[in-house]
């Protein structure tokens, strides 16, 4: 399966620690910039942070295998060793997570492996992993 990139802007609160999170903690790579937006290769998607911090959603919260997840979120489903690592890196790091890193609907088609945190400006991000990327679209 081939997959395009998608486009994402969204709203943050300051540049510099939205590089400082996303590229120096995450890896991303940086693109163009303006004094108001910063474009990052997000696990090769583009992102665009705008400084608007009067429009960051206050994420709130939607059941999902007896968990509270954020809503809304975005984030990127990674490959099985790249997600342990990432969240590896990230507990290492002393990153406060929303979910911490776990295995959710187990022994089912979408068996996945999944955690969220919080960007600098509340946004929510969500990593998923699974062990057979065919069950990305499983039904449940």
């Amino acid at each position: 399966m081939t997959v395009n990139p998608f486009h994402l802007a969204f709203p943050v609160r300051d540049l510099e620690e939205t590089r400082n999170f996303y590229k120096d903690l995450l890896g991303c790579k940086e693109g163009r910039e303006t004094k108001d937006w910063l474009d990052l290769d997000f696990f090769g998607h583009q992102i665009v942070a705008h400084v608007r911090p009067d429009e960051i959603p206050k994420a709130k919260t939607g059941d999902v295998d007896g968990d509270q997840v954020p809503v809304p979120h975005f984030g990127a489903v990674l490959d099985w060793d790249e997600w342990h690592a990432l969240a590896e890196k990230l507990e290492k790091a002393g990153v406060e997570f929303v979910l911490k890193p776990r295995i959710r609907f187990e022994g089912k088609p979408g068996e996945q492996g999944t955690f969220f945190l919080f960007d600098p400006s509340g946004n929510a991000l969500e990593f998923k992993t699974f062990k057979d990327m065919s069950n990305l679209f499983a039904l449940q």
